[in-house]
């Protein structure tokens, strides 16, 4: 493996870590909300920290991280510990979090895009593959904290992923070097998911319109 190569995946690596501390704060801040104790804090710091990135390792059948390397494991739960003890430090710098969720979403996502590219899948695959582990710790920890999933919220947050997972595809192709196709992958979904944090940005949504009236003869108009 080249230097440049190395270099990538040690960035990469240290992404990983990252956004799953990111993640795990944010579902021991939600514990707090729920008024657990320590090991429910621990078990949702978990849970949002890595378990994208665990269904995306299932779905490529490669071996799950934190069993090859219980470094994010151990990670999470320690940053699920701490917030036991300050979550009335924390929670009070809600926009704040905010942004750290964004940047979380941005690190995962171009993680799992990449990881799903050096394991020789197509570019949607990757894609997919980004989405999911940017997703799917949040949506856990959504249904397990029983508040509205991200899914089911105007925010945009999954578009914000998909943004960044595309850029990192587009540029990979492009054959733009791996740490500048990271940092525009990152900058890709952070904005975007910053903007909307800023501006209260969001997609256009359905909205329901009345059916067609039958016709005197019951056609239908």
């Amino acid at each position: 493996m080249s230097d440049v190569a190395l270099q990538a995946a040690e960035i990469l690596r240290v992404l990983d870590l990252a956004s799953a501390v990111v993640f795990a704060i944010t579902g021991a801040l939600v514990a707090s909300r729920k008024q657990m104790d320590i090991v429910g804090f621990m078990w949702m710091g978990v849970i949002t920290g890595v378990g994208g990135g665990t269904l995306r390792d299932l779905l490529l059948d490669a071996p799950v991280f934190w069993i090859v390397d219980p470094t994010p494991l151990a990670l999470c739960l320690g940053a699920a510990g701490l917030v036991h003890f300050s979550a009335h430090l924390v929670a009070s710098r809600y926009r704040f979090l905010l942004y750290l969720d964004a940047f979380g979403m941005a690190l995962v996502t171009t993680v799992g895009t990449a990881k799903a590219l050096d394991m020789g899948t197509g570019p949607l695959v990757a894609v997919g593959m980004g989405v999911i582990t940017a997703a799917v710790g949040g949506i856990l920890r959504d249904i397990l904290g029983q508040e509205p999933s991200i899914l089911l919220r105007r925010d945009i947050y999954v578009t914000a992923a998909v943004c960044g997972s595309v850029t990192y595809v587009v540029a990979d192709a492009l054959g733009v070097s791996g740490p500048a196709t990271t940092a525009l992958a990152i900058a890709a979904g952070f904005t975007l998911r910053a903007c909307a944090i800023r501006f209260d940005l969001f997609l256009p949504i359905f909205r329901p319109r009345p059916g067609r009236m039958p016709g005197i003869r019951g056609e239908v108009r």
